[in-house]
């Protein structure tokens, strides 16, 4: 009776532990199964936003056609593929295995799917609200001395791979091969422009300078008064206000006996990079979400350049689907210590003297008014 009772113990524990290691090694149209159906942060942890949220994107891409249910592959495993990919920068042959698909198959969902997010970015990377963001709008410390910021533009380098006869042009001057993306975003770190692909070498101020001679590129019109906060890597202008130049700039050169602005300038300077640090914690947010920008994929130079976009496009819609996203939440209100960009000087004149004059007054009276209210309100720092 007890060897009975053994050997019926151990087939019913053969077949429990066997139960549950099939349920962790899920394989293909099961795996999403076990994803969807499981606990919440495993779903977010592999597809990178919350579950309903992938829900709705799966159902967006039904409802508009941009994606099709094919024979054994639903909308929700594809984006599950390609979300496996940019969210873990897992390769070909790991992705064959957890779902078990072929690599041309992968390859093919990853571009399909590749296409048709980028084909939303018309509508998720859209112009700025002229109204005062309410970030400003609620800090004494910004308005109304900022009150028509409505934005943030800056250059971030990616890691690129490219051919070898093409690498001396993606050399940038930290010494390794990136492609430079030109971006801008609100106080709600969302984007509203993003212009990747141009070789490392390439300072941010040409590539702005090709922007706005471009019409094709549709980037935000400026209304006027209205402008976007850059910094000493651009010329001061008309619509793109710069620090002070050989004026103390970055947060972590304020620390210590340092701490206190000692004019006008200076207190100027250290309010702009407060301010314009929210494109920094945007990339942040946007590198960590999706850590094949942080290395050089191997695909084609135009796919690289095709991620970055559509990272940006999923990144505004998990912005706008969940405001507590937890990415978001972990930057939410943080100042970001800003080291000096490549470009700390611009290489090249991008305006006429008559929009620098424009630009340099408005900057000046800001920092005047700015000034004069620090001198009355020392607990204002």
């Amino acid at each position: 009776m007890e060897l009975i009772a053994a050997a019926a113990g151990y087939y019913y524990y053969k077949s429990i532990t066997g139960q549950l290691l099939s349920n962790l090694s899920p394989k293909g149209s099961s795996f999403m199964t076990n994803m969807l159906d499981g606990h919440p942060d495993v779903c977010r942890d592999m597809f990178r936003m919350e579950k309903h949220v992938f829900l709705k994107l799966c159902s967006t891409m039904r409802d508009r056609g941009l994606l099709h249910d094919t024979a054994g592959v639903m909308i929700e495993e594809q984006l599950g593929i390609f979300m496996n990919i940019i969210g873990h920068n897992e390769r070909n042959r790991v992705i064959q295995e957890r779902f078990q698909h072929s690599g041309e198959t992968i390859s093919r969902h990853f571009n399909n799917v590749l296409k048709a997010i980028k084909s939303l970015s018309r509508e998720f990377l859209q112009s700025p609200p002229l109204a005062t963001p309410p970030e400003i709008l609620c800090s004494n410390r910004l308005h109304p001395y900022f009150k028509d910021c409505i934005g943030v533009i800056d250059g971030m380098h990616f890691p690129a791979h490219v051919p070898a006869k093409d690498q001396s042009r993606f050399r940038n001057r930290k010494g390794f091969l990136s492609q430079n993306v030109l971006a801008a975003c609100t106080f709600d770190l969302q984007f509203i422009f993003v212009y990747p692909g141009w070789e490392g070498s390439v300072a941010d101020s040409r590539i702005l300078r090709a922007v706005l001679d471009d019409p094709d590129q549709n980037f935000p019109h400026i209304p006027e008064g209205k402008y976007y906060l850059v910094d000493l890597g651009y010329i001061n202008m008309e619509g793109f206000i710069a620090p002070y130049p050989g004026v103390r700039y970055h947060l972590h050169e304020f620390r210590g006996a340092n701490q206190i602005p000692r004019n006008a300038k200076e207190l100027f300077n250290h309010r702009h990079a407060s301010l314009k640090n929210v494109i920094q914690r945007s990339f942040d947010v946007l590198k960590t979400r999706f850590p094949i920008l942080r290395l050089a994929p191997q695909y084609g130079f135009y796919i690289q350049r095709d991620i970055v976009i559509a990272a940006c496009v999923l990144h505004n819609y998990i912005r706008q689907e969940e405001k507590n996203d937890w990415l978001f939440a972990s930057v939410g209100g943080v100042t970001v210590e800003e080291l000096p960009d490549f470009d700390d000087q611009p290489d090249m004149q991008l305006t006429s003297t008559i929009q620098e004059h424009i630009a340099s007054s408005l900057r000046d009276s800001i920092a005047d008014v700015m000034w004069d209210d620090f001198e009355q309100k020392w607990d204002q720092w």
